[in-house]
């Protein structure tokens, strides 16, 4: 059975042509154009993916992210106009897997679409190098090895291993990290991020498991190294 798109779009023209691509890579595709009914057909319908406009009618796109977020983890690609990074970042601390800017290619959005789709069929699914996250230890564990890791460390790979696909920013990341809410430098989340790489780097050589997303923040994916 084909994964099920929900295309939320107020220009018919637009929506109608990304659909076309979508339908010729073989998913089954519905359209909507008005915020208003987005949540309503999510709930009926259960779609595998929402691709998500910013701008709408009645209700607009990071309001409707917020509220599916609420009740769902299904993936979420928000494609707006206004490319000023903190529509960027906003969206994406809504819960938003991805996002993409007009003016695009329809066979670049068919490429997100498949990218998303198979981190999120990703995050339920086992693999050889696994980890084990021991808390009251410290310790990640995976295929026989075991490290141990500063508190920071752990905090910042429990944070990405808990949502694995879904892109953290630094800011939310430091709220993960500091309980005490203090105000760091984008720079020493970097640091810790590049110590972190290190040390699963130790653990699991041949995999890559923290990736960076320019601009954004971060992003935990196991992937294999080229």
């Amino acid at each position: 059975m084909s994964n099920r798109i929900l295309i939320v779009e107020d220009e018919p023209r637009l929506a109608a042509l990304l659909g076309d691509y979508l339908k010729a890579a073989g998913y089954e595709v519905h359209r909507l154009y008005d915020g208003n009914d987005v949540v309503a057909w999510v709930h009926e319908h259960a779609p595998d993916l929402v691709l998500l406009d910013l701008m709408l009618p009645g209700k607009d796109g990071l309001d409707i992210c917020r509220e599916l977020r609420a009740f769902s983890e299904l993936p979420i690609i928000m494609t707006t106009a206004r490319v000023e990074e903190i529509d960027r970042l906003i969206g994406l601390e809504l819960g938003a897997d991805d996002y993409v800017c007009k003016p695009y290619s329809p066979r670049e959005v068919v490429a997100r679409v498949k990218a998303v789709l198979r981190r999120a069929a990703q995050r339920d699914a086992p693999t050889a190098g696994a980890l084990m996250l021991v808390e009251d230890s410290l310790r990640v564990q995976a295929e026989g090895r075991e490290i141990e890791l500063t508190a920071v460390e752990f905090a910042l790979l429990k944070a990405l291993y808990r949502a694995p696909g879904r892109i953290l920013s630094r800011g939310q990341l430091m709220d993960r990290i500091y309980n005490d809410h203090r105000v760091v430098s984008d720079r020493t989340i970097d640091s810790h991020v590049k110590k972190l790489r290190r040390r699963l780097s130790e653990l699991l050589p041949e995999r890559e498991l923290v990736h960076s997303v320019y601009g954004v923040g971060y992003r935990y994916e196991d992937r294999a190294l080229d």
